[in-house]
């Protein structure tokens, strides 16, 4: 805590001093990523009432009014709805703050900072240039920040993610290793687990085609988990890759956070191939979210004696995952990319659309879709605007309807019906 100012009496010359001037305030988005900071702390991955409590007051406010809560004095006007906040809803945060509570005294910022400094890790935060805007399309379940070892821009990098059993076959890491080259030959970036078997493979198979990998883990970034892969983990930073995780340094990883975990691994790719999994598996949960998110999923063959690819055949046969067989097919999967992740560029002034339009069009993904009201609250506009200027972007060939919200086409599909 900063000492208050003092009045301080004459000098030996008999004037009496200046008194200092306070310190600046910090500025907003120091605020807002110090609170960051914080809530990847208090909160466990995934919190949706979290999130939806930071979309919808702010980083720092959020924390101020949790803060203000836990000591006593709940004001629900400073949410922004005072006394309409549905009963549901204050429910909903009422239970959350019981949750947060015995956590909160032991969250401190300055302690954060420490952690992050030791271990050599970033904080990422949304308003950076390195965010990777796929994670938005996680909604109010999206991590907060990213800590991150190793190059930051790794994190944004275009790239599939080649998930699998830990208790892998020769073949299944054979395999993982040929797709995880091909991949980065082709300028595309791996994103994995960080775990034994598949994901080591894969990570092994980037690093040996000369390309960049990221790796995911369920608990700090100064915390190598399996410790039988920390050399790895190490190779992956040193040569351009990151190492990322949306719980501080220091923190465990647990079961929970492992289950969190594959929510980002497939939000960070623009596709997922599970590579060989057991009918019970966790690269079954990363393919699953994937497809929540409409990203493509693929599942490579195994022998069908073969335990070891249960889980990938049955994704096939549910419709969750089309079957890849090699580096082509993964390609043809992604489909082409653009710079960044894919999305529509904001067009130039000489296409015709109107402003709004244009502000709209650079939030439609290509891949995945967002609905209306999400898109009104990225581009700045009112729902109306939004869906005026969807239905003449339809008109244009340059959005189309996936189920109740909007997509870019390819551009080879544009003019197409």
């Amino acid at each position: 805590m900063l000492p208050g100012p003092t009045s301080p009496g004459p000098t030996s010359t008999g004037q009496t001093p200046t008194a200092p001037t306070p310190p600046a305030a910090p500025a907003p988005a120091q605020r807002d990523r110090v609170a960051r900071a914080v809530w990847s702390a208090l909160v466990e991955p995934g919190d949706e009432v979290a999130g939806a409590l930071v979309a919808a007051c702010g980083a720092a406010a959020a924390l101020d009014w949790v803060d203000r809560s836990l000591a006593g004095s709940t004001d629900w006007d400073l949410l922004g709805a005072g006394s309409d906040l549905a009963p549901p809803a204050r429910a909903r945060l009422t239970r959350a703050l019981d949750r947060w509570a015995a956590r909160r005294p032991r969250v401190d910022a300055a302690a954060l900072a420490r952690a992050g400094a030791r271990s050599g890790a970033h904080l990422v935060v949304p308003a950076d240039p390195h965010w990777p805007a796929r994670l938005d399309d996680l909604g109010a379940a999206a991590p907060f920040a990213l800590w991150v070892r190793g190059e930051p821009r790794a994190v944004r990098t275009p790239g599939v993610a080649l998930v699998g059993a830990r208790a892998s076959t020769s073949y299944g890491e054979r395999v993982a290793v040929d797709l995880a080259a091909g991949l980065v030959a082709a300028g595309l970036g791996v994103v994995s687990g960080g775990a034994y078997g598949i994901d080591a493979a894969a990570h092994r198979g980037a690093l040996a085609g000369g390309g960049r990998t990221v790796v995911v883990l369920a608990g700090g970034v100064d915390r190598a988990y399996p410790a039988g892969n920390a050399r790895l983990l190490e190779e992956v930073v040193r040569t351009g890759g990151a190492v990322v995780s949306e719980v501080p340094p220091g923190a465990a990883p647990t079961r929970s956070r492992f289950l969190q975990r594959n929510r980002l691994i497939a939000a960070l790719a623009d596709a997922t191939v599970v590579v060989e999994a057991a009918w019970r598996s966790g690269a079954a949960s990363t393919a699953h979210h994937a497809a929540r998110l409409l990203r493509p999923v693929g599942a490579v063959p195994g022998p069908v004696t073969s335990a070891a690819s249960a889980g990938c055949h049955r994704l096939v046969r549910d419709g969750v995952a089309v079957l890849v067989t090699d580096v082509a097919e993964v390609l043809d999967l992604v489909g082409p990319l653009d710079a960044g992740r894919g999305e529509e560029p904001a067009p130039a002034p000489g296409d015709g659309l109107d402003p709004v339009a244009a502000r709209v069009l650079e939030h439609v993904p290509r891949r995945g879709a967002l609905e209306p009201g999400e898109l009104a609250a990225r581009a700045g506009t009112s729902l109306a605007e939004v869906r005026g200027a969807l239905g003449a972007l339809e008109l244009e060939g340059l959005v189309r309807r996936v189920g109740a919200g909007w997509a870019a086409r390819p551009r080879g599909e544009r003019g197409e019906g």
